[in-house]
């Protein structure tokens, strides 16, 4: 019967919403929208809708508790789109019938946890989290619904026949993230049906679009497609044998069964250019479960056909080349897989699945493997968490990856039934991803054999096990070392890992020593010297391939060493200040004593150009007289010139502009319209100060006598 019927009739109730199991979440949703209590009505008995509306929330906040709890989330796909979809239509139902104010969908939480906590302790483990997932995704939804009404409402105006178009229908999903289930609701309310068929080809539109994309993005690969695997059965081809991918180091024999064109099956080769051959068994691992294919050559008697993907269709293996001229159905081949390229590969692989493990250690449970790319250069990891990983963490979790490394464990893998493997503690697998039965389990540290003796041991928690089919290292030390080097997000609650390992993780972290001494270097330096290495290391910075967590130190000493160059150009900035209004002072002292109205200047503050602005401002003021500041560079043999006239002086007489125009025509400089009395202007020459300043004195001296 299932537990809320059962409780429904050992309370005597008519209706699963009516026990004790509900009705703490009920009285939840009250206090938190301050609807009317729930009465139980149902159909039309429910005029405002407003106990359906406690129905909805009620049972969508324990489904995400619970979906949340075991490691999922709302997303763009399969079973998270689900959760998404019910999460909408619940906050839809708070917010519009139930005039709950935005953000009240999560608070809920916390009532489901004390209701179900103590028989379901993963709720209380993961409060936090799931309460902040769902947070998260209302805010999202809260944005958009505001803006999806006000479209609905629009399309409504254009209805015709009583019936909403599919493709308004299609564009509520699109863009503003609408169900139709909910569109169709939302319609019924406005007695309106909607136009399913129309939605259908809008969706069914946009999915060829998207697979035409997808198509020319591949480059026109061959694919062998359930036509073509199909006609392989009814010739008695059987699936390939592909067991040998686990052998290393060794060539395999093999017959050619089938060879395709992308097309067409024909008996033997007649082009260089890309074919398919299908092999009865093969040492090829075919591109699965994140890992890349192997590449190498197939040597038959006539011809070797050089293998650059090999890929798998319904259990038949496609090794996809060229130059396989001359190879021929029937003929006996050798299967020549680089494993030097391979070499590459595995230690990339068991590092993913050592960081996987780490990552849980460090971040927590609820973290979910959501897709993995493993390449002989790198590694990606993509899983689910709700945040940034600071650097303190992702520190933790390179180093237990390290660690691993260091100490040399051996890497175990066996073949066993899926309910044997289901029972070790802590084995982890893709969630969602449909395995095949018998499977293969993938330990670092402890044979699988003692895995499968006490498998609800709780020690199992603390190693990495998996269900896994592509290739390993046989033991950690071959990996050498492990280099996370980026952390980024890539989706709604998906975080994505980069990382080397081997030799390209010994030079990260080589590279980064050494910048990283570049740093510190740079710290003993002053002035000028210190500025120029700051620019040069804050620009360099990102471009380096370092370990993320040494990345974000270096980059903080860096924020340290600009704080030290903002202090300095402060200090600079100040004594440049008073130096120029001291100099600048003096100068009018002296033409006031000789009975001049105005006062020409030089200082030495470079092209401080707020320098030479406080001169003239500070000596305006407290003189009363027209002042003009001069102030060069050697470097760079440029000028900078300020020149000001008091209103209540001589500005009838003496126009700031135009006196400046003309001093800084020995510069062969130039200047904007003054302002208030005031302008700046620039000189490209400065060899030439001298008689711009006797210009400037006798062009005032010409307008003030």
């Amino acid at each position: 019967m299932g537990f809320e019927r059962l409780t429904s009739i050992l309370q005597n109730k008519m209706s699963n919403y009516d026990t004790d199991v509900f009705l703490p979440i009920f009285d939840a949703i009250q206090l938190e929208t301050g609807a009317r209590p729930y009465s139980g009505k149902v159909g039309p008995d429910d005029t405002d809708n407003v106990d359906m509306a406690y129905r909805v929330v009620a049972d969508h906040i324990r489904t995400l508790s619970f979906a949340i709890a075991d490691g999922s989330r709302p997303g763009n796909d399969g079973r998270e789109y689900v959760l998404r979809r019910i999460l909408r239509r619940a906050v839809r139902y708070g917010r519009e019938v139930l005039k709950a104010k935005e953000g009240f969908f999560n608070r809920l939480v916390s009532v489901v946890v004390k209701v179900m906590g103590d028989v379901f302790p993963e709720l209380k483990q993961q409060e936090v989290h799931i309460r902040n997932v769902i947070k998260e995704e209302e805010e999202s939804f809260g944005r958009t619904l505001i803006k999806g009404i006000e479209k609905f409402k629009n399309a409504v105006q254009h209805v015709q026949n009583g019936q909403l178009s599919g493709e308004a229908t299609f564009v509520l999903w699109d863009t503003y993230g609408f169900p139709i289930d909910l569109t169709k609701l939302m319609a019924e309310e406005q007695g309106l049906t909607v136009d399913e068929d129309g939605y259908n080809r809008a969706l069914e539109a946009a999915r060829e679009r998207s697979r035409s994309a997808q198509s020319t993005q591949a480059g026109g690969a061959i694919v062998m497609d359930a036509d073509a695997t199909s006609a392989l059965h009814r010739r008695g081809i059987a699936p390939t044998d592909d067991s040998f991918k686990y052998v290393w180091f060794k060539d395999h024999e093999s017959v050619v069964k089938a060879i395709y064109t992308g097309s067409e099956f024909v008996e033997s080769v007649e082009t260089d250019g890309d074919i398919g051959v299908v092999l009865e068994s093969t040492s090829f691992y075919a591109e699965q479960g994140g890992q890349i294919f192997d590449t190498g050559s197939l040597e038959g008697p006539h011809a070797s056909f050089k293998v650059h993907n090999v890929q798998v269709f319904g259990g038949f293996v496609l090794h996809i080349g060229s130059y396989g001229t001359g190879i021929s159905v029937g003929d006996k081949v050798v299967c020549k897989v680089d494993y030097g390229r391979r070499s590459l590969i595995a230690p990339n692989h068991t590092c993913t699945h050592m960081l996987n493990f780490a990552l849980r250690e460090v971040l927590g449970d609820h973290v979910d493997q959501k897709g993995s790319i493993v390449l002989p250069e790198k590694l990606r990891f993509d899983f689910s968490h709700g945040k940034p990983v600071d650097p303190d963490n992702l520190r933790k979790i390179e180093s237990i990856v390290n660690e691993q490394i260091r100490a040399e464990l051996d890497v175990n893998a066996k073949e066993v039934t899926l309910a044997e493997a289901k029972r070790i503690n802590g084995l982890r697998a893709v969630f969602g991803e449909v395995y095949p039965d018998p499977v293969r389990v993938v330990s670092v540290g402890e044979k699988v054999e003692d895995l499968l003796a006490d498998p609800e041991n709780k020690k199992w928690l603390s190693i990495s096990s998996e269900l896994c089919g592509g290739t390993h290292i046989s033991n950690t030390r071959e990996a050498k070392a492990f280099a996370l080097l980026s952390e980024e997000g890539i989706a709604k609650g998906i975080r994505r890992i980069t990382a080397v390992t081997t030799d390209r993780a010994s030079d990260a972290m080589r590279a980064a020593d050494e910048f990283e001494q570049l740093v510190d270097n740079a710290a003993k330096l002053e002035g000028s010297s210190l500025e120029e290495k700051v620019l040069y290391l804050k620009s360099n910075v990102e471009t380096l391939s370092i370990p993320a967590a040494k990345k974000a130190e270096i980059k903080n000493k860096i924020v340290q060493l600009q704080d030290r160059v903002r202090k300095a150009q402060k200090q600079i900035a100040e004594e440049n200040k008073r130096k120029a209004v001291m100099i600048t002072a003096e100068k009018a002292e002296l033409a006031a004593s000789s009975g001049k109205t105005f006062c020409v200047s030089q200082v030495e503050v470079g092209l401080d150009v707020n320098a030479v602005r406080e001169a003239v401002t500070k000596v305006m003021e407290q003189k009363g007289i027209s002042v003009m500041v001069f102030s060069t560079d050697k470097s760079t043999n440029k000028a900078v010139v300020c020149a000001g006239v008091p209103e209540k002086g001589d500005r009838g007489k003496l126009d700031v502009t135009e006196w400046l125009t003309n001093a800084l025509e020995p510069l062969k400089g130039r200047c904007g319209k003054g302002k208030g009395g005031l302008a700046t202007g620039q000189g490209t020459d400065a060899s030439h100060v001298s008689e711009a300043m006797d210009l400037a004195a006798s062009f005032a001296s010409m307008k003030l006598t």
